[in-house]
């Protein structure tokens, strides 16, 4: 029995010694979370339940009052309705788009890592540097965008300066920083995709470059779009910099966004309290879509 109970130990020793380099291994990662992420998020939690303002010395706890201001707060609910509108205009039409252009890069043989930076570009780029680029592009009477439109006798609106088409002009920004990101994605995707798919699609029948898409791109491809369906809707939520660079959430927060009506709040006002309320709903709302899009989508993936 002593004998046994010895090779159990030695056994387990192993084990136990590699368990505890694992954890000395995670352990800076696991601070770091708890720093920088999760600390932050349980202090936005408590400070939405308080009246807190910078530049005041005490605060104290109000409960749900901020939740019930916000009910009530046309400016928030002007900007939970923009931030809705855009993201549903740009996550679409940014993976709609990654997905064609990175199927006619993957069919193109020559020409392929250039056509691939061409387009990446604009995710490497300052977004704040190429805000003067498209306040030409969109200016109404020098802007290039309007002089196109002009050909073909079309009167371009003022799209940064009018309340019916700022946020349309945002999201046009939004589809173009986002395109390349998604882009790369795909192509990382197509790559995976064994060719002796395709030949075997060939020979039962699938004929087109449709067919063959319908019945083996897109199937394998599932995880992919999955994937990309979650990050374009996360960063178009979080749409911040164009707002603050561009229009400043006018005119007459028509522009006003989620992201910069908390801004407002925290930084300008100074309702620290009020803000965190506003960031608590954020989060809500992030968490929410992300779990609606893993319920109903993943069941439609196919892994490999």
């Amino acid at each position: 029995m002593a004998s046994v109970a010895t090779v159990d130990r030695f056994a387990i020793e192993p084990a136990a010694r590699e368990a505890r380099v694992a954890w000395l291994l995670a352990l800076p990662a696991i601070v770091l979370l708890f720093l920088f992420i999760l600390l932050p998020t349980l202090a936005v939690i408590v400070l939405g339940f308080t009246d807190f303002e910078l530049g005041y010395a005490g605060f104290r706890f109000v409960g749900f009052e901020n939740y019930a201001e916000l009910v009530s707060d046309r400016t928030f609910l002007r900007s939970l309705w923009n931030t809705a509108v855009y993201t549903i205009i740009v996550a679409p039409a940014s993976i709609i788009l990654a997905l064609a252009i990175a199927m006619l890069i993957e069919a193109e043989t020559r020409g392929r890592a250039f056509f691939r930076t061409v387009y990446f570009l604009p995710v490497a780029s300052l977004l704040v540097a190429m805000a003067t680029v498209w306040q030409f592009l969109f200016h109404p009477t020098i802007g290039p965008v309007n002089a196109f439109l002009a050909t073909f006798g079309i009167a371009g609106p003022n799209w940064l300066g009018a309340s019916g088409t700022v946020l349309y002009g945002l999201a046009i920004i939004g589809v173009w920083q986002s395109v390349g990101f998604n882009m790369v994605l795909f192509l990382a995707g197509l790559t995976a995709i064994p060719r002796e798919l395709y030949a075997a699609a060939q020979i039962d029948g699938a004929k087109s470059w449709f067919d063959r898409f319908r019945l083996v791109t897109w199937p394998m491809l599932g995880p992919t779009t999955l994937f990309v369906t979650t990050i374009s809707v996360i960063n178009s939520v979080k749409v911040f910099e164009t707002v603050k660079t561009l229009t400043e959430g006018g005119p007459n927060k028509a522009s006003e966004v989620l992201l910069f009506t908390i801004y407002q709040e925290g930084f300008v006002y100074l309702r620290v309290g009020y803000a965190s309320a506003m960031t608590v709903v954020f989060l809500a709302i992030l968490v929410a879509l992300m779990f609606l899009q893993y319920r109903v989508l993943d069941r439609k993936v196919h892994y490999a």
